[in-house]
Protein backbone atom coordinates (compact mmCIF):
# COMPACT_ATOMS: atom_id res chain seq x y z
CA UNK A 1 0.00 0.00 0.00
CA UNK A 2 2.68 2.36 0.76
CA UNK A 3 4.31 1.47 -2.53
CA UNK A 4 1.32 2.80 -4.41
CA UNK A 5 1.59 5.56 -2.54
CA UNK A 6 5.01 6.37 -3.38
CA UNK A 7 4.56 5.57 -7.31
CA UNK A 8 1.45 7.81 -7.44
CA UNK A 9 3.45 10.88 -5.60
CA UNK A 10 6.56 10.07 -7.49
CA UNK A 11 4.14 10.58 -10.72
CA UNK A 12 2.65 13.43 -9.89
CA UNK A 13 6.08 15.19 -9.49
CA UNK A 14 6.56 14.37 -12.60
CA UNK A 15 3.71 15.39 -14.47
CA UNK A 16 3.68 18.28 -12.28
CA UNK A 17 7.23 19.05 -13.52
CA UNK A 18 6.19 18.26 -17.15
CA UNK A 19 3.17 20.96 -16.90
CA UNK A 20 0.25 18.33 -17.15
CA UNK A 21 -1.28 19.76 -13.86
CA UNK A 22 -4.82 17.68 -14.18
CA UNK A 23 -2.70 14.74 -14.07
CA UNK A 24 -1.08 15.30 -11.43
CA UNK A 25 -3.63 16.43 -9.57
CA UNK A 26 -5.10 13.08 -9.73
CA UNK A 27 -2.08 11.31 -8.86
CA UNK A 28 -1.66 13.53 -5.81
CA UNK A 29 -5.34 12.84 -4.97
CA UNK A 30 -4.32 9.40 -5.40
CA UNK A 31 -1.00 9.00 -3.40
CA UNK A 32 -3.14 11.29 -0.54
CA UNK A 33 -5.58 8.26 -0.28
CA UNK A 34 -3.34 5.32 -0.54
CA UNK A 35 -1.28 7.19 2.21
CA UNK A 36 -4.12 7.61 4.58
CA UNK A 37 -5.36 4.54 3.98
CA UNK A 38 -1.41 2.66 4.69
CA UNK A 39 -1.85 5.10 8.18
CA UNK A 40 -4.86 3.67 9.11
CA UNK A 41 -4.25 -0.13 8.72
CA UNK A 42 -1.10 0.46 10.34
CA UNK A 43 -3.05 1.82 13.01
CA UNK A 44 -5.43 -0.84 13.20
CA UNK A 45 -2.78 -3.21 13.56
CA UNK A 46 -0.75 -1.60 16.07
CA UNK A 47 -4.02 -1.72 18.28
CA UNK A 48 -4.82 -5.36 17.71
CA UNK A 49 -1.12 -6.28 18.33
CA UNK A 50 -1.31 -4.60 21.66
CA UNK A 51 -4.58 -6.01 22.58
CA UNK A 52 -3.75 -9.35 22.19
CA UNK A 53 -0.28 -8.48 23.87
CA UNK A 54 1.93 -9.64 21.07
CA UNK A 55 5.06 -8.07 20.79
CA UNK A 56 5.68 -5.42 17.31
Amino acid sequence: MLRIALIAFILAVVTGIAGFTGIAAGFAFVAKIAFFLFLALLVVSLVGHAMRGDPV
